[in-house]
């Protein structure tokens, strides 16, 4: 993640009175206790990030009720982290030289046990959006340099245990994520899934200053691409804020969307120039004229973004229109961390011996099927059968990150991984956000049209409708309350086929990315395949 600094003694890091002086070597593996506490302290603040991605996911609709806005517009406590978090990642190898990885990790740590806080105080959707951009801003280098500090305590010889067991606390977090947030919205209240953080992020960082403060990295001051990093900041806020607003403002009917649209297309042009004739790029976008690396981050953002998608998309489904409560919801999401934590230990030792794009294929046949599956849900489907393709899902996740990011960074020299890592994971991250915009806005565009088809041979006062109205009139209810509650049940079914026509999309596209993976070549066999596990998250 950094690169070392000279091994003169005035190298160009602070160079002032009472400054360290650079550490030729880096410090042995831990041992014993150290090395225990160590991991756990910083497998803490990984559970705690990727938790937070996730346990917001089942809580939405009751946030949007609390704060006063629609279910779709809530969508946007996730897509704010989201793309925050993707314009930070970047940034984490300059800020790590800058401030060191040990000093920067534990400040990234309390700033978001802050702004954890300041997000289960929120009072309105404004609030908690732009303290979610904060927290998401924060959160950057946490996952990064949690691998970095972990790497650096273990023996080189166990460096894929020590990838194994990070690995495993970032699948656990989305099992335990949807449970969690489901339980403690429904029997607590939803700002409890943002104060869980404080004495979890407090209880990391004290472990961590205190194990790694006598470890930490050499600094050095170099430049920072403040252009190109405001470029990006625009392009990807503006793309962002089209995509969530559009649902609102009828799209291109708005001049604000155009406004959005316009911003997103000139800054991107413009970010792509600068970034390909800096000195310093805040993203080596020049990483792109690698076969593997484009065809690779390519196919993972976009399969990425897609599963995201759905993830969002069926517990809104199933709260809105099945009546499911936020605790069976997440129940019904939580298998899928069950196969992927069986398998991923097994792929994370294969990786380096089996083809990863055989592996990759796998994976995304099972997302296929999965995806329809889900495709053949009804408003009738019970529990179990939902259940089913959730669990399923986890063998395809213990088959996803690792191998396509084994073959995103292969072939790269050691000096590159990291702008490499940083790269891949921009773009996936980013891809998932919009994946979460573009699944609900295409989910509510595809339920008006449906419901427009399963009203338009509803006659008032003639054949099935009539007699349903009297039928509910009969009930004890009034003509309005009948007509609401016909709305309703059509309502269920055309958002139902709503999911089904985009669980179905999902799955031939996930079936195209196929594709795109045989364009690459097979990475070189390789041990331990530490590098690319270093940046499947």
């Amino acid at each position: 993640m950094t690169s070392s600094t000279s091994a003169a003694p005035e190298a160009s890091g602070p160079g002032r009175a009472g400054a360290a002086p650079p550490i030729p070597l880096p410090p042995p593996p831990l041992k014993g206790a150290q090395l225990i506490l160590g991991t756990l302290a910083l497998s803490l603040a990984t559970f705690m990030n990727v938790l937070d991605s996730s346990i917001a996911n089942v809580a939405i609709p009751a946030i949007s009720g609390d704060v006063g806005v629609s279910p779709s517009q809530g969508t946007w406590v996730i897509t704010s982290f989201g793309v925050a978090n993707a314009i930070s990642v970047p940034l984490t190898g300059w800020l790590t030289q800058r401030f060191g990885a040990v000093r920067l990790f534990t400040m990234s740590v309390l700033l978001f046990v802050l702004t954890s806080w300041l997000c289960g105080f929120a009072s309105s959707l404004e609030m908690l959006v732009f303290f979610r951009v904060l927290q998401g801003l924060v959160a950057g280098p946490m996952i990064p340099l949690s691998q970095t500090l972990l790497l650096a305590s273990y023996p080189p010889a166990m460096a894929g245990t020590a990838l194994a067991l990070w690995g495993v606390t970032t699948l656990v977090a989305p099992v335990v994520g949807p449970l969690l947030g489901g339980w403690i919205t429904d029997n607590i209240s939803w700002p409890w899934i943002f104060y869980i953080n404080v004495p979890v992020g407090l209880l990391s960082a004290i472990m961590t200053w205190s194990i790694y403060r006598s470890r930490e990295t050499p600094t050095r001051k170099l430049p920072i691409d403040t252009v190109g990093l405001s470029l990006l900041v625009l392009w990807v806020g503006a793309l962002q804020l089209m995509l969530d607003k559009g649902k609102e403002l009828d799209w291109f009917a708005s001049n604000e969307i155009i406004a959005f649209a316009v911003i997103a297309v000139v800054a991107f042009a413009v970010f792509v120039v600068w970034e390909l004739t800096d000195a310093h790029p805040v993203v080596d976008l020049r990483l792109f004229r690698r076969r593997n690396f484009a065809a690779g981050s390519i196919a993972l953002s976009i399969a990425y973004g897609l599963f995201f998608g759905n993830v969002v998309l069926l517990p809104l489904w199933l709260q809105q229109w099945l009546g499911y409560t936020s605790t069976t919801a997440g129940m019904a999401l939580a298998p899928v961390g069950i196969f992927a934590i069986v398998l991923t230990p097994l792929v994370g030792r294969k990786v380096g011996s089996w083809d990863p794009r055989k592996m990759a294929t796998g994976a995304f046949i099972v997302f296929a099927l999965v995806l329809w599956m889900r495709s053949r849900f009804t408003v009738e489907t019970d529990f179990s059968h939902i259940l089913i393709p959730t669990l399923i899902q986890g063998a395809a996740m213990a088959f996803f990150f690792i191998p396509l990011t084994t073959i995103t960074l292969s072939g790269l020299t050691p000096d590159r991984i990291p702008a490499a890592a940083g790269l891949s994971n921009f773009v996936r991250i980013t891809a998932g956000a919009m994946g979460t915009s573009i699944a609900t806005t295409l989910w509510e565009n595809r339920a008006a049209m449906h419901h427009a088809h399963l009203t338009e041979l509803l006659v008032q006062g003639q054949g099935t409708f009539a007699i349903t109205v009297k039928q509910l009139e009969a009930a004890g209810m009034s003509a309005e309350q009948a007509y609401a509650q016909i709305n309703r049940l059509i309502d269920q079914q055309a958002f139902t086929r709503a999911a089904d026509d985009i669980f179905l999309a999902s799955s031939f596209l996930f079936l195209s990315l196929i594709i795109l993976i045989w364009f690459t070549k097979r990475p070189a066999h390789h041990a331990g395949g530490a590098d690319a596990a270093a940046g499947a998250h």
